[in-house]
């Protein structure tokens, strides 16, 4: 990545600092894991004799269901791993890709579980010469752990169902964060089954030592970067609420105070998962990105009401204790390339933008931001981005009103009649040369993306991120 050769403030060189990036060969070696766990699973099932067993029905589908099941373990660990938030993997991938990769992995997993149940269960009928309905009964009533595997696999189905992008539309995201703990539980109950009775778990040595440093891998991890370490951090950094901000139009600020908050390593663009000790519910976290650049003594969040995790804010008593979790994201100054930025923002979606425009180093008229807002009321941070155009030359275009309806557009209605490359070009002759940043709903977002794209900014110079969930 190349740098960028600007005038930098002593604050604007302590967050370059802390904003480096992960090398890339962390996701490249996380990557070339994951692979080489599912090949080593399935080189387990052909060491144990699987593919010889295909030769008969009865053989072929228990075979086909031990295979099945092994790639379904294997397929679950990682996906436990993939939001245990480690922070070399988070800071390489990004919490959206992360999470589009745990979604694909979940399904995928749980497919392969439903086949090895009934694989196997087809099979060890066919075996036995009994009814299917009579064999999966003496299956589950009478193996080793296979109670435990059953509950386990209703935990699943229960978070497979709420994950569904139709049921996640119907859940608040503090109720869909709550049932998706429920994996855990799930994993935990299907252990004893695979450890116990699993041919393939306990066919040799090489293969118990696996199966045991994978299970303890998965379980260190979230136990270290889930529990342990966001409970030392808070603990050590001590934020309390300082003050409330009503910002009008159900928009609350919340400023943060604490302790050692020059060691914290966070950067304007970042977000982190917040517990407010006050109420019922304060043990569910909430994520939002910091809405001002950290300065080593104060952080701030904003949030709209959308729910009831974001509209208690607005009731948080002066002193009220914080846990926190991060801080995340790799929207950031550290993903810059060039020296100029344009910025797409919408609604809420200025929040992290606002904290970059705060932090990152440029000179004027090299900064441009595009701020589109329904309201008829003023924008949120009306006066402190007025503040930022005079003080450091940012140009900033405010589009009010709603959003066409018979187009996919970042832009309002009003400019409908023109296309949407026209007017990024006529605003800024020269986007193809800047670093674009963009936040707001998804909907938007691909519409701000796919035109920056058009107007010829590369792909690497377009940053967006979602939070994830």
């Amino acid at each position: 990545m190349s740098t960028v050769p600007l005038s930098i403030r002593p604050g604007e060189a302590r967050a370059q600092r802390r904003a480096r990036p992960v090398r890339r060969w962390w996701r490249d070696a996380a990557g070339l894991a994951a692979w080489t766990i599912v090949l080593f699973v399935t080189a387990l099932w052909v060491a144990g004799h699987g593919v010889q067993q295909l030769n008969s029905v009865a053989s072929g589908l228990t075979s086909a269901g031990r295979l099945t099941g092994l790639l379904s373990a294997a397929l679950l660990l990682l996906q436990v791993l993939l939001m245990a938030r480690i922070p070399w993997v988070e800071r390489s991938y990004g919490q959206d890709a992360l999470a589009r990769r745990h979604r694909l992995t979940g399904f995928t997993s749980f497919v392969l579980l439903c086949l090895h149940i009934v694989l196997i269960s087809l099979g060890y009928a066919a075996t036995d010469h009994t009814g299917l309905i009579a064999e999966v009964w003496d299956l589950v009533t009478t193996y080793p752990g296979m109670l435990l595997a059953t509950a386990g696999t209703a935990a699943l189905v229960l978070v497979v169902v709420t994950s569904v992008r139709a049921a996640r539309r119907r859940l608040r995201y503090e109720s869909w964060h709550l049932l998706h703990l429920y994996a855990y539980l799930g994993v935990g109950l299907v252990l004893p089954h695979q450890l116990w009775t699993g041919a393939d778990f306990t066919a040799s040595a090489a293969a118990t030592m696996f199966w045991w440093t994978a299970y303890a891998t998965a379980a260190t991890a979230v136990l270290v970067f889930r529990v342990v370490l966001p409970l030392t951090c808070s603990l050590r950094h001590r934020l309390v609420v300082d003050r409330v901000v009503r910002e009008g139009n159900g928009v609350v600020s919340v400023h943060l105070r604490g302790r050692w908050l020059d060691r914290l390593p966070v950067v304007a663009g970042q977000f982190f998962v917040w517990r407010f000790r006050h109420g019922t519910g304060w043990t569910r976290g909430k994520p939002f990105s910091l809405s001002a650049a950290p300065d080593g003594h104060r952080l701030r969040i904003t949030a709209r009401d959308l729910g009831p995790g974001s509209a208690r804010l607005a009731n948080l008593p002066v002193g009220t204790r914080v846990w926190f979790e991060g801080p995340y994201g790799t929207v950031t100054g550290a993903v810059r390339t060039s020296r100029k930025i344009t910025m797409f923002a919408s609604g809420i979606g200025i929040t992290p933008l606002r904290a970059l425009l705060e932090e990152l180093p440029y000179e004027p008229g090299e900064a441009v931001l595009f701020y589109r807002f329904s309201s008829p009321a003023q924008p949120l941070f009306h006066h402190e981005l007025e503040h930022l155009a005079r003080t450091r030359g940012v140009r900033i275009h405010y589009l009010p009103g709603h959003r066409a309806r018979d187009r996919v557009s970042w832009l309002p209605a009003g400019y409908a009649p023109v296309p949407d490359r026209t007017v990024l070009r006529h605003f800024v002759p020269d986007i193809a040369e800047h670093d674009v940043y963009v936040c707001g709903p998804t909907a938007w977002a691909s519409a701000a993306i796919e035109c920056a794209s058009q107007c010829g900014v590369a792909r690497q110079r377009i940053h967006f991120e979602h939070f994830a969930w």
